[in-house]
């Protein structure tokens, strides 16, 4: 029986919205999945029915990001976070040093994760203007022989966005994608990981997705313990251990959902559709709101704003929610509103908040 439920306008940060489809599809398998008798919850990770979904999963991913055969793809937990201290564990050896490119709260996270390890600098740092920018490809200083250069190419909380990654030469480049990866075609050859907490674009909580490439691999270091080595998952297809079987079901569907809708090229329009709404509420309001990152670094998934004042942001994000607008509110560091438009927020929710922000407006202006 399909239940009549209204679903909210969901701009959540993280968990966020999932496709609907793919809600009704775990749905309807979630007791007896695919005759088996059991949930996906309950079956072994080892029998035939879930590897089967476990590799399909990977299979997905590699088609949709043309991932080259030279990388292996895993499924590991933890979140980026755990990510911050495995990267510098696994390549940042003794005598090494590592440069960072600071864009906001996940890579102060990740260069003070890894100075516990070794040798860091930061490559470069918009913090001076309240990371309201990416830095320029010309404010990139390496020396050419660090361990890994390492960016986030999307940041949640200032809502800044990477167009261009940098030509590293043989310094290895690793980017952080929790929030933007499979918003857009990415080039992965110019990489040498790439890793992505799944909650934002690809499925639920709980998995985090590394892209790497083997020859980078093999210069990890060895001597650390097992389960934070990535040649351990690696050589394991991330069944060393009981993986997250759940998560990754559902990451498979959704990136089912993403081919079926058409890849990234039909999803990066949308995307792009979905931003222009709420920016433009943004830049035709006069002054009245006032949005956070510089034009030529705005994100296509985090859209960041001010109002003229704390009383009237105070009372539009309470109106908002009354609306149900949810999600709204910005980071708890910085304050302010954001409206988060991960791929599976529709169009009509990104159009029915411009309107509200125009009717806000038209009452408060």
């Amino acid at each position: 029986m399909k239940l009549d439920i209204k679903r909210a306008y969901n701009f959540n940060a993280g968990p966020s919205a999932l496709p609907l489809s793919v809600l009704e599809k775990a749905q309807q398998e979630l007791i007896d999945f695919r005759g088996t008798g059991m949930s996906i919850m309950e079956l072994s990770h080892r029998s035939a029915a879930y590897e089967e979904v476990h590799n399909q999963a990977i299979a997905h991913l590699k088609d949709l990001m043309s991932i080259p055969d030279n990388y292996e793809v895993l499924f590991l937990q933890g979140g980026a976070s755990l990510q911050f201290s495995m990267i510098p564990m696994n390549f940042l050896g003794e005598g090494k040093k590592a440069g960072y490119v600071m864009t906001g709260s996940w890579s102060e996270k990740a260069f003070a994760e890894a100075k516990l390890f070794g040798e860091v600098s930061q490559a470069a740092s918009s913090k001076e203007g309240k990371y309201r920018r990416i830095p320029r490809l010309a404010e990139i200083q390496f020396q050419g022989d660090e361990a890994y250069l390492h960016l986030t190419s999307n940041n949640t909380i200032y809502g800044t966005q990477w167009k261009e990654f940098p030509a590293t030469g043989n310094v290895p480049l690793i980017a952080d994608m929790s929030s933007d990866i499979l918003s857009k075609p990415v080039d992965v050859s110019k990489f040498s990981m790439i890793y992505a907490g799944a909650q934002k674009n690809l499925g639920p909580s709980g998995v985090t997705v590394v892209i790497v490439r083997k020859e980078f691999l093999e210069k990890a270091n060895s001597n650390i313990p097992t389960m934070l080595k990535y040649s351990t998952h690696a050589k394991n297809n991330s069944l060393y251990n009981t993986p997250p079987t759940f998560g990754i079901y559902m990451l498979g569907e959704v990136l089912g959902w993403v081919q079926e809708i058409g890849g990234l090229e039909e999803v990066v329009r949308r995307n792009e559709e979905k931003a222009k709404v709420i920016y433009d509420a943004i830049d035709n309001s006069n002054g009245f709101y006032i949005g956070h990152a510089e034009n030529d670094s705005r994100s296509l998934m985090n859209i960041t704003f001010n109002l003229k004042s704390e009383e009237l942001e105070k009372a539009f994000l309470v109106q908002a929610k009354q609306e149900g607008f949810i999600g709204v509110n910005g980071h708890r560091s910085i304050g302010g509103c954001r409206a988060s438009t991960y791929n599976a927020v529709p169009y009509e929710s990104c159009k029915a908040f411009s309107e509200f922000m125009e009717q806000f407006q038209k009452q408060n202006g």
